[in-house]
């Protein structure tokens, strides 16, 4: 697998002709099978990645340790009907990221406790993250300490591989994991100083804690290009404005650069990302935002066609849920009452994804699918509700299956990255 990942990453040997790869940074299973189902389609690898906080040696919010994803990831693409040698698995923000209000100490060893899980588990690509300040820290934490946290955790998967060994990213992107929370205006590329001094001080940290060895698999450097959004707003990528952080890669011999937060960018900016060295592209909330469309649409429909004692309420009871446990999207969602309410269903952050698996909702999702699975939408109603989906209805290339629908949903949101990776797809 590192031979694959190496090789998607030499992307920059010609003009032109760079090619990337998209990372999918989602737990839910519609959302990997999705994934899956474009792999197949592009016939291209698939890189699924968990995060530190949907998957740890705790479980996560998902309730799954790595082992465990990787599993259903593998059921996943068996019944799809993708070899599992095409898919990449990686770990995201893996540090103390979960455990920041604990002391260092005591979150880094936690955090080397999960890293250990991911590497044993055989994810061959880890986010080594160690950016964020832990309890009485003073914010932001300088590069030595940043990079002196990343060598342990490197330390920490090392010793417990079983297989074949992974392939490390090192830095972190500004703004925090899963969207900014502040008004976004434009953001400060960062500059090519900046990611020398990174590399440059990992490095002499990793020689010296005797990881010289590894460091030839460290092949990312999170850098911000300059793309972001918020709960309404996307900054978009200017490509000028990465000049002088891009001329870095012609001495940087076999690193790429990776940009997260690359969400609900304009389809040409995929290309001129990975054009421009950018060669890991992160997306995650756009794909659960594209398929809570979807699904909200459906429950739309299924207000029409099914009586009010058998119908889900489906968006009623996401909205019971996100309000009787809050801890998800409290401390982002700012606001009056009403503001907040609107935040909570249709913020481009879309912390409700945090949700889809609690009991209430999981059974409010599985009777409106039952409730659609039982009767044939009719077209017109599915022109008003999903004008796009109908489209396609139409030409016969969809079924009116309401997950193939949301499917469908969640594929559209992934195009743009494909064409932009994997040129030869579009």
């Amino acid at each position: 697998m590192f031979n694959l990942l190496e090789s998607l990453l030499a992307n920059r040997k010609t003009p032109n002709s760079a090619r990337g790869i998209y990372s999918v940074c989602s737990a839910h299973p519609w959302v990997i099978r999705a994934a899956i189902q474009q792999a197949l389609s592009d016939e291209s690898p698939l890189l699924i990645e968990a995060t530190s906080n949907q998957v740890n040696q705790h479980g996560g919010y998902t309730g799954l340790r790595p082992a465990d994803f990787r599993r259903m990831v593998v059921a996943i693409a068996e019944e799809e009907g993708l070899s599992t040698d095409r898919i990449i698995f990686g770990g995201d923000h893996l540090g103390p990221n979960a455990w920041q209000k604990l002391p260092a100490e005591e979150a880094m060893a936690l955090a080397k406790e999960m890293m250990a899980e991911y590497a044993a588990a055989g994810f061959k690509k880890l986010h080594l993250d160690a950016s964020m300040a832990c309890a009485g820290e003073t914010v932001p934490l300088s590069d030595e300490v940043v990079a002196e946290r990343a060598a342990q955790l490197c330390l920490a998967a090392e010793a417990a591989l079983t297989g074949e060994r992974p392939v490390y990213i090192i830095g972190t992107e500004v703004p925090i994991p899963g969207g900014a929370t502040e008004a976004l205006t434009e953001l400060e590329v960062t500059t090519r100083a900046a990611a020398e001094n990174t590399l440059r001080i990992h490095h002499e940290i990793f020689n010296r804690q005797g990881l010289g060895v590894v460091w030839p698999r460290v092949v990312g450097l999170v850098v911000q290009p300059g793309v972001e959004f918020n709960h309404d707003s996307v900054v978009d990528y200017i490509p000028a404005k990465a000049e002088e952080l891009k001329s870095l890669l012609d001495s940087a011999d076999g690193l790429v650069f990776e940009a997260h937060s690359t969400d609900y960018q304009k389809p040409a900016a995929y290309r001129d990302l990975v054009l421009d060295g950018f060669a890991i592209l992160k997306v995650g909330p756009a794909l659960t935002f594209a398929m809570r469309e979807a699904i909200f649409a459906l429950a739309a429909i299924e207000d029409e066609l099914i009586a009010p004692k058998r119908r889900s309420s489906l968006r009623s009871v996401v909205e019971e849920a996100m309000v009787s446990d809050p801890k998800d999207w409290v401390s982002h969602y700012h606001g009056s009452p009403e503001e907040q309410r609107l935040l909570r269903r249709y913020s481009y952050s879309d912390r409700i994804r945090y949700y889809w698996g609690h009991p209430s909702v999981q059974k409010a999702t599985d009777l409106l699918i039952s409730n659609l699975n039982s009767l044939s939408i009719p077209e017109t109603l599915l022109s008003a509700q999903m004008p796009e989906h109908y489209k396609v209805v139409r030409a016969r290339m969809l079924s009116k299956r309401p997950v193939d629908l949301i499917l469908y949903s969640i594929r559209e949101a992934l195009k743009p990255y494909a064409a932009a990776c994997f040129p030869a797809s579009e």
